[in-house]
């Protein structure tokens, strides 16, 4: 959904890039920086109840780990390592998000069914990106989907967000949004594997093998 803003987005953090390539700074450490910062961040202040705090500092931490790929472009230095880190440490900040405000409506919060639903957003996340991975693992194209990683970072920390500014209803209302449209994107990638190996033979050498 917001793929035609990336364009935009890439061309105001290309002269952070260029500052950051005349020092030691790697892509890699901002990969990691940016998760650990991230995964922090959450799991330190989202279960204490500083809702608006924690969603400024994940929010910090999600533009510095975009910094990443900046850099990577300008140092030439992309490559499949820094891909892998990124991803994988993708999930680590995503994950400690929803774990952490899962964390506080189970105790502070006193909403344990809506506890429940950011946990299922933490699953549903994680589904829909091991789906992707996994469908390219195998040569297939899976970048479809109306809520990717962005979409679903930007509604969770929103609506996270409000209600640390005291905004009625809205984190329900944005976890709730966000458990269905992460539902319909896994099962968009799923439906589209399911197509793109529609007539193949059966019984290919990779089903039923160990998820990676």
């Amino acid at each position: 959904m917001l793929k035609a803003l990336r364009p935009g987005l890439g061309r105001v953090l290309m002269p952070v890039g260029k500052a950051l390539a005349r020092t030691p700074v790697t892509p890699n450490m901002l990969t990691v920086l940016g998760a650990v910062g991230m995964a922090a961040g959450a799991l330190t202040l989202f279960p204490t109840g500083h809702l608006f705090a924690g969603c400024m500092v994940c929010t910090g931490f999600v533009l510095t780990d975009m910094l990443d790929g900046a850099l990577a472009r300008i140092q030439g230095t992309t490559g499949k390592f820094g891909a892998f880190l990124d991803s994988t440490l993708d999930r680590v900040g995503d994950s400690a998000v929803f774990g952490g405000i899962a964390v506080w409506l189970a105790t502070g919060g006193h909403n344990k069914p809506l506890a429940a639903v950011a946990l299922f957003c933490l699953v549903a996340g994680l589904l829909v990106s091991y789906a992707k991975a996994r469908a390219e693992g195998l040569g297939i194209k899976c970048d479809v989907g109306i809520a990717e990683r962005t979409e679903r970072l930007l509604i969770g920390l929103s609506a996270i967000g409000l209600a640390g500014l005291g905004v009625p209803y809205v984190l329900s209302i944005g976890l709730w949004v966000l458990a269905v449209l992460s539902a319909i994107t896994f099962g968009q990638r799923v439906f589209a594997v399911r197509q793109a190996t529609a007539g193949a033979a059966g019984g290919t050498p990779t089903q039923g093998s160990a998820a990676t």
